[in-house]
Parts: structure tokens; sequence; C-alpha cells
């Protein structure tokens, strides 16, 4: 037993050959075909993960347009809001205005038909600290007028509230509580009524 195994630390042939007999040259071949097959698995795995990367940069990059484009479409958006909300408030001051000057109108061809003078009028009036839309004064009358392009019935018990304070300054006036506007429903028409609210709408 001693020879056998100094033969296999000394003579390179025999250890060879008797490697051969017990197969162990198959399980090194096999072992390296093995370490050969999972370089090359691993070297596809690293080439996709890269082609991953590659890709996902791509998109990456994408995102961050779309992003850019986003955040401009915003800014774009507010700005149009602003400029509807400024297109609102001048359509709003606009048909108010025209409304006030129908009723304005209305009275002035009433007085001239009547005989009656027309002392003053103003717009944005503010009497005792309370704002009047339109206040219209003449011999026999004063007129406070709310106007309203769809009036609720808020706007409703908010005129006749004025009117009183009006009638303060006129004591010896007819003060005349008056709801103008254009879209003016059934239900707030019949509160206005039953308020003692005239109701002029075109």
């Amino acid at each position: 037993r001693r020879e056998f195994l100094e033969l296999l630390r000394e003579d390179e042939e025999f250890r060879l050959a008797v490697a051969g007999l017990i197969g162990l040259s198959e399980i090194l071949a096999e072992l390296r075909r093995l370490r050969e097959d999972f370089s090359k698995r691993f070297e596809a795995l690293e080439r996709k993960m890269l082609e991953h990367d590659k890709r996902f940069e791509a998109i990456e990059k994408k995102l961050l347009e779309h992003d850019r484009r986003f955040d401009d479409v915003d800014r774009r958006l507010e700005a149009l809001r602003r400029d509807v909300a400024r297109l609102g408030d001048a359509v709003g001051a606009l048909t108010e205005s025209t409304y006030a000057k129908f009723f304005l109108d209305m009275v002035v061809q009433r007085c001239a038909a009547e005989g009656v003078r027309l002392l003053s009028w103003q717009r944005n009036a503010k009497v005792d600290g309370v704002d009047v839309d339109l206040l219209i004064v003449t011999e026999r009358e004063v007129y406070v007028v709310e106007v309203k392009v769809s009036p609720s019935h808020r706007d409703v018990d908010s005129v006749a509230r004025k009117a009183d304070v009006v009638k303060r300054r006129y004591p010896d006036k007819k003060v005349v509580a008056v709801l103008t506007g254009a879209r003016i429903g059934s239900e707030v028409l019949s509160y206005a009524l039953g308020k003692g609210v005239e109701v002029y709408q075109w």
C-alpha cells in the first residue's frame, strides 16, 4: 500500500492511469464542461442585463421628456384657466352693465311719460356702507337695483335688505327693491314677489 501511494505521489503517468481507471478524468471533463456552460450562460445573462439596462435608460429618457411635456401642458392650461377666468369676469361685468342700462332706460322712459324728473343715477353706489349695483333717484321714487345674470334666493334677500337701508336715507320717497337679470327661474321669481321685490328680466 505504501508503494502504491508513493507511485501516486511521484509518477504522474501512473497517477493519470489510476485516475482514468476510477473515472476521475471523466468527472474532471464534466466539471470543465459544466464550468464552460455556466460561463456561457452567465455571459448571455450579462448581455441581456446590459440590454435591459439600455432599454430602461431609453424608457427613463422618454418618461423625463413626457414629464417636461406635461409640465408645459400644465403651465399652458393654467394660463388658459386664468384667461378664461378674466374673460368670464369681463363678460359678467359687461352683461351686468347691459342689464343695468336696460333698466335705467326703462325708468327714463317712464319718467318722461309721467312727467317726473330723474334726479340722479349711479352704478356701484354705496349707501351707508351698503353696495348697490344701481341706484336711481327720481322726484318720487328711489330704485335699489340688484343686477345678476342668474339670480338666486340669496340675491332676493340681499336686495330687500339693501332697500331697507336706503329707506333710512330717503324717508320721504318710495324705495323700490328691484332684481334684474336674464335667467330668473320661476321659484326665484315667486320668492321675489313674495318679498315685495320687483323683477325685470331680458
